[in-house]
Formats: C-alpha cells, sequence, structure tokens
C-alpha cells in the first residue's frame, strides 16, 4: 500500500525536526521520519550544545548570513518557549603576536558579519573577567551562549506535532524513486511502507549521503562526498577554571580544542580533529594526553 503526503522530512535531529516544524507552520502536511526509536539519537546530541554568534565565516556567505541571523532566532525562541539556556558569552583567545593578528581578522569578520558586541580585550583585561585566564589578548562574545538541546528538541516536536505534523520513529528510509510529481520512498521498520511525497527534505545526518546515492533518479553528481570527520571530548573533573566559554586560535579543520560548560555546569574540552573512514561514536582515552598537552 502507498501513503500519499505533501511533505517528508528524513531525520529527526535538530534540523529535521526545526524542518518540519517551519513546514507544518506554514500549513503543509507533514511527516519526519526518524530511523532510531527516540528523536536526536545521532549527531545532535553529541556537540557542545553552543549558540554560536557568527565570527568565523566569510563575509556575505550563507553561513555567515545564517548563523548571525539563527542566533538572534534562537535566542528569541528559546525565551518565547522557555527552553533552558544561558548567555554565558565567549572568549577568544591569543597567547602570541601571530594568534593576535588573526584574533584580528576574526574580529574584522564577525564586524562585517552583524554579530552582536564583539568586543577586542587585552590581556590584563580578560584576566579580570577570568582570573584563571592567561593570554596576549582576547576577543568576547557576549551573544554566544548554551543550550539544553534535549529540550529544545523538544520543543520543536511539540510546536510540530501541535501543528499538525507527525513523527514516525523507527522508520528508517532506505530508498526512494523520482517521479512526475515528487518522490515515492521507500520506508523500512516494522511495518514496511512505500510513501508518496511532493517534497522530501534530506535530514538524515551522517546518513545523508547515503539515503542521497539511494534515490533513483537522482543524478550521481548531485550526491556531494562524504569526508568523516569525528571530534571527542573529555570532561573535565574537579573545580571549574573558568565561568565563560574559552575558544582558542581556529585550527585549518575546526575552531579548535575549546572549554564548554553544560547546563548542568559539567565542563568539558573538545571537540579535537580526527579523520576517520567509518562513523562511530566511541572515544579512545588515549587521546586524553593530547588533550592536556594543549
Amino acid at each position: 500500500m502507498t501513503e500519499k503526503i505533501d511533505c517528508a522530512v528524513v531525520g529527526g535531529g535538530v534540523i529535521g525536526l526545526a524542518v518540519g516544524r517551519a513546514l507544518a507552520l506554514a500549513g503543509h502536511e507533514v511527516i519526519v521520519l526518524e530511523a532510531e526509536g527516540v528523536i536526536g539519537s545521532g549527531i545532535s546530541s553529541r556537540s557542545s550544545e553552543v549558540i554560536h554568534a557568527g565570527m568565523y565565516y566569510p563575509s556575505a556567505s550563507r553561513k555567515a548570513r545564517f548563523c548571525v541571523d539563527g542566533n538572534r532566532l534562537l535566542r528569541t525562541y528559546l525565551r518565547d518557549r522557555r527552553v533552558p539556556h544561558r548567555l554565558l558569552g565567549k572568549l577568544i583567545v591569543a597567547v602570541d603576536a601571530a594568534e593576535e593578528e588573526q584574533l584580528q581578522a576574526i574580529f574584522d569578520k564577525g564586524r562585517a558579519n552583524g554579530v552582536d558586541g564583539l568586543e577586542p580585550l587585552t590581556g590584563r583585561q580578560a584576566a579580570a573577567m577570568e582570573p584563571a585566564l592567561a593570554c596576549r589578548s582576547a576577543l568576547f562574545s557576549p551573544s554566544t551562549g548554551i543550550v539544553d538541546s534535549h529540550a529544545l528538541m523538544l520543543a520543536l516536536a511539540a510546536d510540530l506535532e501541535e501543528n499538525g505534523g507527525v513523527i514516525a520513529l523507527k522508520s528508517p528510509v532506505e530508498g526512494a524513486e523520482v517521479t512526475g510529481d515528487g518522490l515515492l520512498l521507500t520506508v523500512g521498520g516494522q511495518d514496511p511502507t512505500r510513501l508518496a511525497c511532493k517534497r522530501m527534505v534530506n535530514a538524515a545526518g551522517l546518513g545523508a549521503q547515503r539515503l542521497a546515492a539511494a534515490i533513483s533518479g537522482l543524478p550521481p553528481a548531485r550526491v556531494p562526498p562524504s569526508f568523516l570527520c569525528k571530534g571527542n571530548y573529555f570532561l573535565l573533573s574537579g573545580r571549574l577554571p573558568f565561568t565563560r566559554l574559552v575558544y582558542p586560535i581556529p585550527e585549518s579543520a575546526g575552531i579548535g580544542i575549546h572549554y564548554t560548560l553544560d547546563m548542568a555546569g559539567q565542563a568539558r574540552f573538545g571537540p579535537d580533529v580526527e579523520w576517520t573512514g567509518e562513523a562511530g561514536y566511541a572515544v579512545d582515552p588515549a587521546r586524553a594526553d593530547t588533550f592536556y598537552a594543549r
């Protein structure tokens, strides 16, 4: 039997839920298809949970525009929906002259992108804010914060369902076929079915490329390559050294191992950069030595 629906979103992480919510609010009939038994069990629950401000991205790029606008929209949404969050602020620190040049470039880029409230600091000013911090200079971002990502996803899911949307758990999309008026999805799980939709949004996280490659009628050239890079985290025990987020100058493949807090007050360092050939969430304890050295 073939079911029909207007919009199908594949993936019940924060992106899939936000897209599904937006479609439902716009009056579309929408279903979010999640392969696992709960929402947000993939990469959406494995991050720093940071509300970013947008100072790292090239000016006039979509990343810059989406991050800056998204920061403001997200803060409003979190406040209105009473999702636990805190605007702790972030310090990006420079420890030598070369890094100070890079820090100035980040400030210039952030100002061009329209980031709220960026403030250059001397090392002494930074130490006044965080006495355990030693640096030559720093950049303070007051609009950077942290959020309870699970509470955020629950709020998005509630909005989606209250506006007529449906979330189907344990419903992996195994393939699809381009048709004359949309796509025909093959949905697995305990009750396999075929679902005809006019629009499909691929928000399948680490499975996004695999799903795209399984769409019959989609040219292979339209499927972007996948390069898997895992970021590892380590928790910090004992007394907390900082009350704000502290970041180094970004690395070539990331924004550097940084210090963050979660809503429960737990401190952690990460993520590092580990290029890998397959998806996996295991952390090698031996990598802790590298974290300590940094």
